[in-house]
C-alpha cells in the first residue's frame, strides 16, 4: 500500500486551493455586480481567472480521487471510470466556457455546443459526487459520510444562486477537508 508522494500532495493541494479560488471568484463576482451588472472589468477578469484555476484544480482532483477508489471488482472499476469520465468532461466544459468569457473571440469562433451547456455542469456534479460517495461507502472508508453530503449542499447552493458562491465555497472546503490529511489517503492497488 504505497502512494506516489506527488499524488498525495496534488490531492491535498487541489482540496485546499480549489475552494479558496471558488471563494475568491464568488467575492469578486459580488464586487463586480455592485454596479448592477456583471461584465468585463478588473474584478470580473480577476474572478474569472480564479474560476478557471479552480476548475483546472477540480479536474485534477477528479483524477486524483479516482486513484484512491478500491477497484477490486469489474463493477467498481466501471463505476469509478464512468464517474471520472463524467467529472473530467464536466470540468472541461466549465474551462471551455470560462475561457470563452475571458476571450470573447474564442467564444465566438468555438462556442460550447448547446448539448454540453446543461450536460457538462451536470456531468461534473454527478462525477465528483459519485467519486466522493464511493470514497465514503467502500471499505476501507476514506471519507466520512458527511463529506459527500456537504459537496451536494455546495452544488445545491450554487444552483439556487451564484451569489451564494462564497458560502458554498466554504461548505465545499469543509467537505474536502478530510482529504487534506495525508493519513486519509489510501491508494487503490
Amino acid at each position: 500500500m504505497t502512494s506516489a508522494p506527488t499524488a498525495s500532495r496534488l490531492s491535498r493541494l487541489c482540496c485546499a486551493l480549489a475552494p479558496l479560488l471558488l471563494l475568491s471568484y464568488g467575492v469578486l463576482r459580488l464586487i463586480d455586480g455592485m454596479d448592477g451588472h456583471h461584465g468585463p472589468g478588473p474584478a470580473w477578469n480577476a474572478g474569472h481567472l480564479c474560476f478557471l484555476a479552480a476548475f483546472l484544480l477540480l479536474g485534477a482532483l477528479v483524477r486524483e480521487l479516482r486513484a484512491l477508489i478500491p477497484t477490486s471488482t469489474a463493477r467498481m472499476r466501471t463505476a469509478a471510470g464512468a464517474a471520472t469520465a463524467a467529472g473530467l468532461l464536466g470540468a472541461a466544459c466549465f474551462v471551455w466556457v470560462i475561457l470563452g468569457d475571458l476571450f470573447p473571440s474564442l467564444s465566438d469562433t468555438a462556442p460550447l455546443p448547446a448539448a454540453l451547456e446543461l450536460a457538462g455542469p451536470l456531468a461534473f456534479q454527478l462525477g465528483l459526487l459519485a467519486l466522493l460517495v464511493m470514497l465514503a461507502t467502500t471499505r476501507p472508508r476514506q471519507l466520512p459520510v458527511w463529506s459527500p453530503a456537504l459537496a451536494f449542499a455546495f452544488f445545491l447552493l450554487i444552483t439556487v444562486s451564484l451569489d451564494l458562491l462564497p458560502l458554498a465555497a466554504l461548505i465545499l472546503m469543509t467537505a474536502l477537508t478530510p482529504l487534506t490529511r495525508p493519513r486519509t489517503l489510501r491508494p487503490s492497488r
